[in-house]
């Protein structure tokens, strides 16, 4: 995909993105603490048949399973010289999922800690970048992230590498807070000067509690705003466990406004399913 045909493709409508992976997975058997990319290789059909699913969904952009495939990550793990292996694994698993139905993004995260130094976070995101581009993604997603700096260094390492489309999405606070500092105010037109392709929030809360921070950034952004929010908030278990209590018809419903606040990216995040994901694009 190039930059020229996402910018095509978002200014006929709205452009619905997939949902939850995590949540999913866990419930499919993926055990707390384990490696999440392994498992998915080691259990691959569970990932084909929810991706499979989003795309019957409505789902015109899924992202492959690479969230934390960096070497961060997969360092804490004993994987870090697995890095471009696993990236290019887990995209051929999504290419085949979609069979070519919807477009497939390099997801990348937050390093987990505002502590770590600019260049070797470009060095990480620049190595995860090359193996997603050279495995075949059609763009990349930078998504629940907490922070700018670590947002352009993955920024930078995706416009190192090619030219796809980049899309930048944070996990924020109900007032558009940043959880390493600043708000997504501040951040997301320095992230559109720097040539981020869309912009906007993702995970932190419900639909509910979205829009204003959405509408806001629909104001000062020329670029497409994303609104991938969860299922509602969750509760905790006494095992530990995560509940979601807003069900899909619901979510669609809450997601209407936020299509109307000015997203034009729009998906589900932590708790949602296919189902949502149906849901969603009904209430459009």
């Amino acid at each position: 995909m190039t930059r020229t045909e996402f910018q095509q493709l978002t200014a006929r409508g709205p452009v619905l993105l997939d949902g939850a992976t995590g949540s999913n997975l866990m419930k499919a058997g993926l055990p707390r603490g384990a490696c999440a990319e392994t498992w998915i290789l080691e259990h691959p059909q569970v990932m084909e048949n929810l991706q499979r699913q989003y795309v019957e969904a409505g789902s015109r952009i899924v992202y492959a399973p690479t969230f934390t495939a960096n070497a961060v990550y997969l360092g804490q793990h004993g994987l870090e010289d697995r890095v471009r292996e696993i990236n290019e694994k887990l995209v051929a698993l999504s290419r085949r999922a979609v069979d070519g139905k919807a477009w497939v993004a390099g997801d990348m995260t937050t390093v987990g800690t505002p502590d770590v130094p600019y260049e070797r976070m470009l060095e990480v995101y620049t190595q995860q970048a090359q193996a997603l581009a050279e495995a075949g993604a059609d763009l990349f997603v930078i998504e629940t992230m907490m922070g700018l700096e670590e947002t352009m260094a993955a920024l930078e390492a995706c416009r190192t590498v090619c030219e796809l489309p980049v899309l930048c999405s944070f996990s924020v606070t109900g007032d558009g807070m940043l959880y390493f500092g600043g708000s997504v105010y501040d951040a997301a037109p320095q992230l559109e000067g720097f040539g981020a392709d869309a912009v906007g929030v993702n995970c932190s809360s419900g639909p509910d509690q979205m829009e204003t921070v959405v509408r806001s950034l629909a104001e000062m952004l020329t670029v497409p705003v994303i609104a991938k929010p969860n299922a509602g908030m969750p509760t905790i278990d006494e095992l530990g466990e995560a509940h979601y209590s807003m069900r899909a018809v619901e979510f669609g419903q809450h997601m209407k406004k936020l299509r109307e606040a000015g997203a034009s990216l729009l998906g589900g995040c932590c708790g949602t399913d296919p189902d949502y994901i149906r849901a969603l694009r009904v209430s459009l």
